[in-house]
């Protein structure tokens, strides 16, 4: 139920985003969003791992900064797999790295909160 709502938290702000911001980011239809979520859940748990350990000197130097590098890099590699699903340049996957991220910790926290544990 969790990586279900997290995919159609993931799929929604994709959407939300290029329907703000449609000369930065640009995604298809829903289905491309819902691909693009799906993709990306796979890309963060099979190579985000790798990168950061790869880079770990570095987050650690720029106090964890260097992580939404990291997401904006997936984003970037989901980007190329994924037609109909691009970014005007590296700053608008960075833009949506952190937005992203913000709305994932905060609907995380929320049902954490509500679920009791």
């Amino acid at each position: 139920m969790r990586f279900a709502a997290r995919l159609a938290t993931t799929m929604l702000v994709f959407l939300v985003i290029s329907a703000l911001f449609p000369e930065g980011f640009r995604v298809m239809n829903w289905l491309t969003a819902l691909g693009a979520a799906l993709l990306l859940s796979i890309l963060n748990t099979i190579i985000k791992p790798i990168i950061l350990i790869l880079t770990l000197p570095l987050t650690i130097v720029t106090f964890g900064l260097f992580t939404i590098v990291i997401n904006a890099m997936m984003l970037e590699m989901t980007a190329s797999l994924i037609g109909g699903f691009d970014f005007a340049g590296f700053g608008w996957a960075i833009l949506t790295a952190i937005v992203l991220s913000i709305v994932n910790s905060i609907l995380t926290t929320d049902v954490y909160m509500n679920s009791g544990r």
